[in-house]
């Protein structure tokens, strides 16, 4: 079985019979957030665990040498935790172990030689509090300093990462056992209150029906590794530990975010025609890797993956997609202590132009923003140690890279070399006028000077130099830009924020977050027309470029290539080989005649259900 299709329970015959013969047999639908598409059908399995209780308190000077042992100890333990959950990654699917693994190399990291671990012992000793306190509170700290306004995703992701390693730290210091999933059965369904990321590493998805739990999200790790795990799961299921009990028999809808505790007869023979329905669609999906991304009428549409880290390489080789439309070079900055120097970073990027085989592969230089926490920026002095107020419209990407042109060069330098293992281009972020790119340009063309003086063998002209329309500025610029660029790529994420002053990470107005808002349309659809008039290559990179019922839409404005998450590439083809781009058309110009984003949203999406 492989890891998406659905999982019907397995277990002795009259086993469901007995454990439903105990509870009550009322119906009740409880609806969250839709997590990891898939129909499970399972009894309730719940796993839970004790808070890690501790109370706050102060400490004598006398007593500093023996609560850093403490810590110490803490540490260590930790540490054998993680490499021992790293060890046995080798039981789950190559998909899941390409998602969590890096997660837990970043939590090693994180104990380590590391800006927390000298922060801990340095609250200890400075603060006089115990060990548990230093933890709570350094983690904290840190995990709040992480403001959210380019990257709301990303820093979200980063700050539950330290916060998870607090929670790891206090535990080991109270001795406090963990989650523990040895008794779960084949078939079950795992129901509790949260599910943190390091438990995905415990998870068999062979035994496992599917997971709902009372809270988290579908833009946090452990939605990420549901995900990558091939498991059904809802998340944020409000009030799901009180309306279940283990034995009850559940059904759950991943991609409605439905759960059904105690389901009617009727309900249940809905599901399973439901997970019969879902196979056979994985089946289609399947078949539709080793197709071409071609329109009804013969168009062919480039369809590539965005690469966060190198271990996504598997997810994308297996998703069918035509190269690395993004591949975001911060992961080689974070979680460290000195800047990699231009042997690592060569070495790093050729790994990955030649893992994708000839497909070519798009390089994004440093996008470091206040949102991204790289201490090794800090510790060299080239950026400030306290964050801008608004990190979004303060020193960030080409800004930075400006300023600092050794970092630059150093960067350049390494993908140039690395571009003789296959097709490669530069992409410049956060452009947003002509003057940067041509600063960039004569950097960039002087590094290709050097590195030939040099020795290096480099092709007779350099990889094409683009960059990323993500400000209204930059669209609205886009034809001059069109001059001193060879390709744009529109993100489409920051376009929309920067467009509509909205942070999708702030409760308060995340609801007015809307890509389909016609001036965020408007923007795209002028970038992309400055780009046709000057034959120059254009894709979306953003989240708009993997949503497949955005396809019509976007081919109709007349972008022909995109790029988005990996696992997103074979319903956007599905989608693409179902468009005709004369219908595609007609929808875009009576999309941008309307003014009213409902009326657009009805138009692309549908009417909303009543």
């Amino acid at each position: 079985m492989n890891a998406t299709e659905p999982r019907l329970p397995r277990r002795p015959a009259g086993a469901r019979s007995s454990a439903l013969a105990t509870v009550k047999t009322t119906e009740r639908k409880l609806v969250g957030i839709p997590v990891s598409p898939g129909v499970a059908i399972g009894p309730v399995f719940g796993a839970s665990e004790a808070p890690a209780a501790f109370t706050r308190r102060k400490i004598q000077a006398a007593d500093i040498q023996a609560e850093t042992a403490r810590l110490e100890m803490a540490i260590l333990q930790s540490r054998k935790q993680l490499l021992k959950l790293r060890a046995r990654l080798g039981n789950l699917p190559e998909d899941s172990q390409a998602e969590i693994a890096p997660l837990l190399d970043a939590y090693l990291q994180m104990i380590g030689p590391s800006r927390l671990v000298r922060g801990l012992r340095r609250r200890i000793a400075e603060t006089l509090v115990s060990a548990e306190t230093a933890v709570a509170d350094e983690t904290e700290a840190i995990a709040t300093a992480m403001p959210s306004e380019a990257d709301p995703d990303g820093a979200g992701r980063r700050a539950d990462e330290v916060r998870e390693i607090g929670r790891r730290l206090v535990r080991n210091l109270t001795q406090t056992p963990f989650r523990s999933f040895a008794a779960l059965p084949s078939g079950a369904v795992l129901v509790c209150e949260g599910l943190r990321p390091a438990d995905a590493a415990l998870l068999d998805p062979s035994r496992l029906a599917g997971v709902a739990t009372d809270e988290g999200g579908s833009d946090g790790h452990t939605a990420i590794m549901l995900r990558a795990l091939g498991v059904p799961a809802v998340l944020g299921v409000a009030g799901l530990s009180q309306a279940s009990r283990p034995g009850n028999l559940v059904v759950i809808d991943g991609a409605a975010g439905t759960v059904v505790v105690n389901p009617t007869p009727e309900t249940l023979a809905a599901a399973r025609r439901a997970v019969t329905a879902f196979a056979r669609g994985q089946q289609k999906l399947a078949r539709l890797r080793r197709l071409r991304a071609v329109t009804t009428d013969h168009v062919e549409i480039e369809l590539q993956a965005n690469l966060e880290i190198p271990a996504e390489l598997p997810l994308i080789a297996q998703s069918g997609a035509a190269g690395i439309g993004l591949l975001r070079s911060e992961f080689l900055f974070m979680n460290r202590e000195t800047l990699p120097d231009e042997e690592e970073q060569t070495e790093t990027y050729r790994s990955v132009i030649e893992a994708m085989g000839g497909d070519q592969v798009t390089i994004r230089v440093l996008d470091w923003g206040g949102e991204k926490d790289i201490a090794a920026l800090q510790a060299e002095g080239l950026v400030p140690e306290v964050t801008d107020e608004n990190p979004a419209l303060g020193l960030r990407g080409i800004r930075l890279l400006l300023r600092q042109p050794e970092l630059f060069e150093t960067q350049l330098a390494a993908i140039l070399r690395a571009s003789n293992a296959g097709p490669t281009r530069v992409l410049l972020p956060m452009v947003t006028n002509v003057s940067e790119v041509r600063a960039a340009r004569e950097i960039y063309e002087r590094v290709g000077r050097r590195l030939r003086r040099r020795g290096e063998r480099l092709a007779d002209r350099l990889p094409p130099l683009g960059i990323m329309i993500e400000t209204p500025g930059a669209a609205l610029s886009a034809d001059a830009l069109a001059i001193v660029a060879e390709f744009f790529a529109i993100g489409t994420n920051d376009l929309s924020m920067y467009t509509l002053a909205v942070d999708r990470g702030d409760a308060d107005v995340a609801h007015l977050y809307d890509p389909l808002h016609p001036a965020v349309l408007r923007l795209v659809q002028f970038t992309t027309e400055a780009a046709m008039r000057m034959r120059l290559p254009v894709s979306v990179c953003g989240e708009m470029g993997g949503n497949p019922k955005l396809m019509p839409l976007l081919l109709g404005l007349g972008l022909r290539s995109f790029s988005m998450n990996a696992a997103a590439v074979p319903r956007v083809k599905q989608a693409v080989r179902a468009a005709n781009l004369e219908e595609c058309a007609a929808l875009a110009r009576k999309v941008m005649e309307q003014s009213d984003p409902a009326r657009i949203r009805d138009l692309v999406l549908g009417p909303a259900p009543a």
